[in-house]
């Protein structure tokens, strides 16, 4: 019996790394696809190596596209190595394309999936992320989910209980296991960063594709690099026309290429706030009890918000949330939410294995 894992982009990777171990701890054949949807080294290939993650058996090499020309090459190569190789389980990581197309195509061909962050919801439909996730668990043969909002969506979609397992967050197995490299010194001294600083991450269509609204926030970055200096390691997505716009001018803003998983997270560690438009980053920040400003009108992730150090911010509205955080200060406690506690790769692997019993006896 063997388990296949798809991995397609830079947030998968950490979820993937901890429930690798753990079914290998118990003996299970696993096979690892890698999509190719994230192929800049900065944005896959260093996660293999800082996370020690094995390397893929499979690399489709799908590379970037639009929304339907990505997912449908995804498609087309899984299904070809499905018909030929049929897995007893196929499981997948969070919302991206690679994510979607992996869930079609085997509940078209009949192999059972497990999605792994399951359940999560902003209810923002023009997010290509929430169609993702809908769609997967709608197809999906166990779910686990990350947080109890996760498990009420699920039974409201008409999600059976018997699929919905509630095992807290891989991701954060992997920040925990990692934490004590995150030093935020050394990575300060390579971007000459001595003082106070934040980091910012920006790459939703609703920041950067729209000019109006990229103008806007960048007027508001801009307002917050009057305060401290910001480290913005800029994602491919969008960033021509953020560059184009001015983004860089300010000369407290240092856009830089994207970061490696332990020097990106050593920064996060050290810095006074965290400006982002991503889900990930939400949940790191949440453990490591650094305060986020997400740009976004909602979030999947509402457990940052009240178990944690996340805020939804409006660019209007952000220079004063970003000033009113540094007159704070550094936080000296703050909630976590229940199972983030470095154990949901071996509760994940332990299901899987007992529900792998449970269809062979069968």
């Amino acid at each position: 019996m063997t388990v296949v894992h798809i991995t397609g982009a830079r947030p998968n990777f950490p979820k993937a790394a901890p429930v690798l171990s753990a079914l290998t701890s118990l003996g299970v054949r696993q096979q690892l696809v890698h999509t190719g949807q994230h192929y800049d080294d900065k944005l896959s290939d260093i996660f293999f190596r800082e996370l020690e993650l094995p390397r893929p058996d499979v690399n489709l090499g799908v590379g970037s596209g639009s929304h339907a020309t990505q997912t449908a090459a995804v498609m087309t190569a899984l299904e070809e190595r499905f018909l030929a190789e049929r897995p007893s389980l196929v499981v997948v990581y969070g919302d991206v394309n690679s994510t979607l197309a992996a869930a079609l195509v085997c509940a078209k061909i009949g192999v059972p999936v497990a999605h792994v962050e399951a359940g999560l919801r902003s209810f923002d439909l023009t997010m290509p992320e929430e169609i993702n996730r809908k769609v997967t668990d709608a197809l999906s043969d166990l779910a686990f989910a990350t947080s109890p909002d996760a498990i009420a969506h699920l039974s409201r979609e008409g999600v059976p209980a018997d699929r919905i397992h509630f095992v807290g967050n891989p991701m954060i197995d992997t920040l925990l296991a990692h934490l004590d490299r995150f030093d935020p010194e050394p990575a300060r001294q390579a971007h000459g960063l001595s003082g106070p600083y934040a980091v910012a991450t920006l790459h939703r269509p609703g920041n950067v594709d729209d000019k109006a609204h990229a103008v806007t926030l960048i007027q508001a970055i801009h307002k917050c690099a009057d305060l401290l200096p910001i480290l913005v390691p800029l994602h491919p997505r969008g960033r021509a026309r953020l560059l184009e716009l001015g983004f860089a001018d300010h000369p407290n803003i240092r856009v830089v290429d994207p970061l490696g998983y332990v020097e990106f997270m050593s920064l996060v560690r050290g810095a006074a706030a965290v400006l982002t438009d991503s889900g990930g980053v939400q949940e790191e920040t949440t453990v490591l009890g650094v305060p986020c400003l997400t740009l976004r009108p909602s979030t999947e992730r509402p457990i940052t918000i009240t178990h944690g150090t996340n805020r939804l911010v409006r660019a209007d509205t952000l220079p004063d949330e970003l000033q009113a955080v540094l007159e704070r200060g550094p936080l000296t406690e703050w909630p976590v939410p229940p199972l983030w506690d470095g154990k949901a790769g071996p509760r994940i692997a332990r299901v899987i294995v007992d529900w792998l019993n449970a269809r062979r006896a069968r």
